[in-house]
């Protein structure tokens, strides 16, 4: 049995400590029967805040950046990029993946009232349902009148997605949000026009087809969705 001290200590530790070594492998093999590297997926959640025709020269938020996967494409078309972890250990990872992000690992170091966008890439379903709403409304604290939040998270209708969840390692913990769920959520928190998009429809496999995937957002069969709101 380890020692009260030592027990303590590992109780304290943000829980991906634990994995910022090892996140890209555990992520890389919980995604490789969709046939496409981790990076896919990141450049895929890009294209869709592009899409949104946010201005680039405006400041954006990685919140929950982790070891950095979306942070690394943000920099090279944002002017202003910042990102914020509690787990210090992924992000010293992020940082040496994307050095022109400022980065913050306390909540309290975010400036308010100041970005145009946030974005929530795969955070809410780590966070105990208890605490979702504390966080958002403390996202929207961040955010400058009119700025967007942009919420990432797998989609609980696809059975495709469960196993995958299942697989990996660091979503022991994951508690997957319903869209319907997701939305009475956001605007307790104080936002507004809750839009919701389903992504990521078909794997490499299939590819041919992603050239109708934009036209597919209003079906709840993709692998995640995405919901655009309002501060």
């Amino acid at each position: 049995m380890k020692p009260a001290e030592e027990r303590n200590s590992s109780a304290r530790r943000p829980k991906f400590d634990d994995y910022a070594d090892r996140y890209e492998s555990d992520h890389a093999r919980s995604v490789a029967v969709s046939g496409e590297p981790t990076e896919y997926f990141a450049r895929y959640k890009l294209d869709c805040l592009l899409r949104l025709g946010l201005d680039r020269s405006e400041p954006i938020l990685d919140y929950g950046c982790g070891v950095g996967n979306l942070t690394e494409q943000l920099v090279g078309h944002f002017t202003e990029v910042h990102a914020f972890d509690p787990s210090p250990k992924s992000c010293d990872v992020a940082r040496r993946r994307a050095p022109g992000a400022a980065f913050h690992k306390e909540p309290g170091q975010l400036p308010m009232r100041h970005f145009r966008a946030v974005v929530l890439s795969g955070v809410l379903h780590h966070v105990p349902r208890s605490e979702r709403e504390t966080v958002l409304e403390s996202v929207r604290a961040t955010l400058a009148p009119g700025g967007e939040l942009i919420v990432f998270e797998h989609n609980p209708l696809n059975p495709f997605t469960r196993w995958i969840v299942h697989q990996c390692s660091f979503d022991d913990d994951a508690v997957l949000l319903w869209p319907r769920e997701a939305r009475a959520l956001v605007r307790r928190a104080g936002f507004s026009r809750c839009d919701v998009h389903y992504i990521f429809f078909f794997p490499h496999a299939l590819a041919w087809l992603r050239r109708w995937e934009a036209r597919l957002a209003w079906l709840p069969a993709g692998a995640q969705w995405m919901m655009v709101a309002s501060a």
